[in-house]
């Protein structure tokens, strides 16, 4: 069946029958006292597969990274996060609203900052500056392209912030995207950083949550802080069966969504699109429509009424993202009807 055919995100997958199966049969427990026997079973696989102590379940991948930067910081700290990071854009401002904390925006528009722009963030001691105490990175990063940092790039940045004696998070949402594009294993990202967070909702296809993952002493007053913020459970097992089936089936699959982003991104070119290729690319692919064309919003409109929905990221700059939930006929259909309606007369 083609449609609907949903690129919008990664984050509108639905359950499979298999998930729903261990979702269904969950052994529960009150996840406030960490008496929830799956979500520890959830916290413990993910320390594993991050090499890390510990790991805390949360509700979603935006409290994950708030979560972890509390952690970090006290009231007036600088945080050291890019221009068109998540957490600059897309998570509500809570690290200043919630955490009192100051934004020292730096330069990711290549998918990284370097490490020149975390030197100069870096102030000497006056009562005029803010101390920068953390450095806050992304892998994916997604408004820059769903671009992978490869592992060489990535070390660069975090060798100089600890240079610097700053502790460094990882917004890892995509991750496992990132270390499939570059054939590694997650361990060469989230082993140089003191903490973490994955996201188990966007390419592996559970419902809804995140993971934190760091040292015990992180994670126990990570677990404060998720308290403080509203994020305790109770019979979390139910969500966390999710994430684990997730973990434990949907990782390696996630290649064919880049798969499949590809055979987009190759339609559209020859169609005469103009597809954004911004060093290694994963499971988005972004396109400018020409001027001579129907808008975003336009054209996000004709094509739902085809069954194709997708994101408008300004006037004329579109994104679209695979997923399990699209098959390679689907994303072939869908690359056409785009293609199709762009170059339709008005």
């Amino acid at each position: 069946m083609y449609f609907p055919i949903d690129l919008k995100s990664d984050t509108v997958t639905k359950p499979s029958e298999e998930m729903r199966r261990a979702m269904y049969e969950a052994e529960v427990g009150d996840d406030v006292y960490s008496e929830d026997p799956t979500v520890l079973r959830l916290e413990e696989k993910a320390a594993e597969i991050t090499g890390k102590e510990a790991a805390l379940f949360a509700v979603s991948g935006t409290m994950g990274n708030l979560v972890s930067l509390l952690s970090h910081c006290n009231r007036g700290d600088g945080v050291i996060i890019g221009t068109y990071s998540h957490i600059n854009n897309y998570e509500g401002g809570g690290l200043s609203a919630l955490g009192g904390l100051f934004p020292m925006l730096v330069d990711d528009s290549s998918g990284i900052p370097s490490p020149e722009s975390i030197g100069e963030k870096c102030l000497p001691k006056n009562v005029h500056y803010a101390p920068a105490r953390l450095l806050c990175l992304e892998n994916t990063h997604n408004k820059c392209g769903g671009i992978a940092v490869s592992p060489e790039r990535f070390a660069e940045t975090v060798e100089k912030a600890k240079d610097m004696g700053l502790p460094v998070h990882l917004d890892g949402a995509r991750l496992f995207n990132a270390a499939l594009a570059w054939g590694a294993d997650i361990s060469v990202y989230t082993s140089r950083v003191d903490s973490v967070q994955l996201c188990l909702s966007k390419g592996l296809g559970a419902p809804v949550g995140s993971v934190i993952c760091a040292s015990s002493d992180f994670i126990d007053r990570a677990r404060h802080w998720r308290k403080r913020v509203g994020g305790g459970m109770r019979q979390a097992g139910v969500i966390a069966a999710a994430g684990l089936y997730a973990l434990d089936h949907n990782i390696d699959r996630m290649i064919e969504d880049h798969e499949n982003a590809k055979r987009i991104a190759y339609i559209l070119q020859d169609g005469g699109l103009a597809v954004e290729e911004k060093g290694r690319q994963t499971n988005m692919v972004f396109f400018s429509i020409p001027e001579n064309g129907p808008t975003a919003s336009t054209l996000i409109d004709s094509c739902a009424r085809r069954g194709v929905y997708f994101t408008a990221m300004g006037e004329r700059r579109v994104r679209l993202v695979t997923h399990l939930d699209v098959s390679k006929e689907q994303a072939v259909k869908a690359a056409e009807i785009i293609v199709e309606e762009v170059k339709k007369p008005e």
